[in-house]
């Protein structure tokens, strides 16, 4: 059975990743931090794609729910292994740094990045000694350009992209590949409170993008075709930056 974990998988991106991963054939664990009932929603939504799945619930920024719960997972689950990691939970809390409280700062933080090391180091072991696996970190434009008002959003998925080439080198050789998506602005919950209009009078393609466009990367990166693909961060942005 082909296992892929997506964090943060009950709306939006996690939810069309679930759903891309599942028509491949995965059988899909949806991470949730609270909203259940969304969750159960994505399950639904992923066994009328002809695969199946569960549901399991643990915050990715605190290491001992993330810990507890895959190796909970692991023991009832025996032989079988997560091959497919997709690190997509994120928040966002954005404002000027001059008025950015502690709590903004480290929770963002904490989320991405903290969230992204925590889940990866509980999933890894197993892909190193069974020598096969697939790591795709959910990034952002901001990580790349930097965005006024997200100086703490840049900061994690900046600092994501630069763990995703250095993780790449330690694992390679083992059969795992590491590579992120960095999505522009797209069409989610994430979102909504965005100016759309006016933000997408500068984007080349002239709109936003939707959930499944990302998850057609993703996809490829858990693929065998992307087999030789590691370390790289890759753009969904519609031109927005290169």
């Amino acid at each position: 059975m082909k296992i892929a974990l997506v964090t943060g998988a009950s709306r939006g991106i996690g939810r069309a990743c679930s759903l891309k991963l599942a028509e491949m054939g995965y059988y899909i664990i949806i991470n949730f931090q609270s909203n259940e009932a969304e969750a159960l929603n994505t399950l639904k939504m992923v066994r009328e794609k002809g695969s199946d799945g569960e549901i399991l619930k643990f915050d990715v920024a605190n290491p001992s729910e993330v810990e507890a719960a895959i190796a909970d997972w692991q023991e009832s689950h025996e032989g079988e292994f997560i091959e497919v990691l997709v690190n997509n939970a994120g928040v966002r809390r954005d404002n000027l740094l001059l008025w950015m409280t502690n709590e903004d700062w480290a929770k963002v933080l904490d989320t991405s990045l903290n969230g992204f090391m925590y889940t990866t180091r509980s999933v890894l072991k197993p892909m190193l000694t069974k020598k096969r696996g697939r790591i795709i970190n959910m990034v952002s434009l901001s990580g790349l350009k930097g965005l006024p008002g997200q100086t703490n959003y840049s900061a994690a998925k900046g600092a994501v992209i630069s763990a995703t080439k250095a993780l790449a080198q330690e694992v390679a050789r083992k059969g795992v590949t590491v590579n992120a998506v960095a999505p522009g602005f797209v069409r989610t919950d994430m979102t909504q409170d965005l100016d759309e209009a006016t933000l997408k009078a500068q984007i080349p393609m002239g709109r936003f993008g939707e959930p499944e466009e990302v998850a057609a990367t993703v996809a490829f990166l858990a693929s065998d075709a992307a087999s030789y693909i590691t370390g790289q961060t890759i753009s969904v942005n519609g031109g927005l930056y290169t």
